[in-house]
């Protein structure tokens, strides 16, 4: 079974006159609000069964006024059990980190088809995660707008012949920023995107790419291609979204404006096409430009290929010390180019599970985060380590690829 839906799937999916019933893990967050901005679009078309949100704020109370939902959940143990309400068609993983893994899984277990916006999932556990959506023959719909259009060129294609997928990333703020002066990049600048609106997370690893290196990750699983069929090209405007190149040298694009609920649409009304107020592409205004990605500026893009590459629990690690020096930068302890630095070391002193279980990836997951702040705090009582650290994981990095 592939990722995205098989024609089995599609005839277990409601008629267009019922309401698709819709469970909103992260209902307060940037995908989540613009979730609800498309819902309250089609009221006859969707129905709020829960939402879910890490705390109870005021924008929450007004969700729950909004959209009457059956349940609101603030705590993990909740998340699980409204993925698996027998009274939901379609649950959307909407949240930060790894609050989303178990309630996906969950979902899957029990049958039920998952819209996904959250990376660390498919970056921490994507084998766990693919696994179990073939065993219960229950699709993975993915709301990025890179994969979201992946998944669209690929529609009526023969998976084998496939050459490579093409994953577009703005560049960020910093793309064209002199390299000496990345280092004194402060947080305000980081986080204006110049295209999207996002989370402060997704944003700061916009601007280090590490964003685009945990999408050829996640593309690796949800469209089970090998790493090396995976690549990734700068595209300043952010009109095409993706593009897949087939055997015969052939390569389709999905084009749009730079709007998540268009993707967010797709993948919640899958298989139909729904006529959202959005703003519509003009494209003969728009100059579409590509550039090569330079790994030296923006590290991070070779640190998830090697993670991918090395397998075992090093994915989770990349994504769990990754959150927690985003975490950091944001609150002003450490600077921007400390992100990549931090994330390598973590990753050079970690000994991975080869085969890693359920059990192995939390473990994983919580050594990297207490690593990582350790490094950053000795780092920051010995200025001279930083330099020590990166000659290290360039080492170990490069007896790595020899090996």
């Amino acid at each position: 079974m592939t990722t995205t839906p098989s024609d089995s799937a599609l005839s277990t999916q409601h008629s267009a006159l019922d309401k698709k019933r819709l469970a909103i893990l992260g209902s307060t967050g940037s995908i989540g609000t613009q979730t609800l901005d498309v819902v309250g679009q089609f009221p006859d078309r969707f129905e709020v069964v829960g939402l879910a949100a890490s705390h109870v704020s005021p924008l929450l109370q007004e969700q729950t006024e909004k959209f009457h939902p059956k349940v609101v959940a603030t705590d993990p143990k909740a998340l699980v059990e409204l993925a698996c309400r027998d009274d939901v068609d379609l649950v959307v993983v909407a949240t930060a980190g790894k609050a989303g893994f178990e309630p996906t899984l969950a979902a899957l277990e029990h049958g039920t088809p998952v819209a996904l916006a959250n990376k660390e999932t498919l970056i921490m556990a994507g084998d766990l995660v693919m696994r179990q959506a073939r065993a219960a023959n229950t699709p993975v719909y993915p709301i990025d707008s890179e994969h979201s259009a992946i998944w669209q060129c690929l529609q009526g294609e023969d998976r084998s012949r496939v050459a490579r997928l093409i994953l577009t990333a703005s560049g960020g703020p910093f793309r064209e920023l002199p390299a000496e002066e990345l280092a004194s990049v402060t947080k305000e600048r980081a986080l204006k995107h110049p295209n999207w609106v996002m989370g402060p997370k997704i944003t700061i690893d916009s601007a280090t790419l590490m964003n685009k290196g945990l999408e050829i990750l996640e593309a690796h699983h949800l469209f089970d291609l090998p790493f090396s069929q995976v690549d990734a090209i700068i595209h300043p405007q952010s009109i095409v979204h993706s593009m897949v190149e087939f055997l015969d040298g052939s390569i389709k694009s999905q084009l749009g404006v730079p709007d998540m609920r268009v993707p967010i649409a797709y993948a919640i009304a899958y298989p139909e096409r729904l006529p959202i107020n959005s703003p519509r592409l003009d494209i003969a205004a728009k100059d579409l430009t590509f550039q090569a990605i330079d790994d030296r500026r923006f590290p991070c893009i070779r640190l998830a290929k090697e993670a991918g590459t090395r397998g075992g629990t090093f994915p989770t690690v990349l994504a769990a010390a990754d959150e927690e020096a985003v975490r950091l930068f944001l609150e002003d302890r450490i600077g921007f180019m400390d992100i990549p630095r931090l994330v390598e070391a973590t990753l050079d002193q970690h000994e991975s599970f080869p085969n890693p279980t359920l059990g192995d990836i939390l473990e994983a997951d919580v050594w990297a985060r207490r690593r990582l702040v350790e490094l950053a705090r000795q780092s920051a009582a010995r200025p001279g380590l930083g330099s020590e650290l990166v000659r290290s994981a360039a080492q170990h990095s490069a007896l790595s690829t020899q090996h």
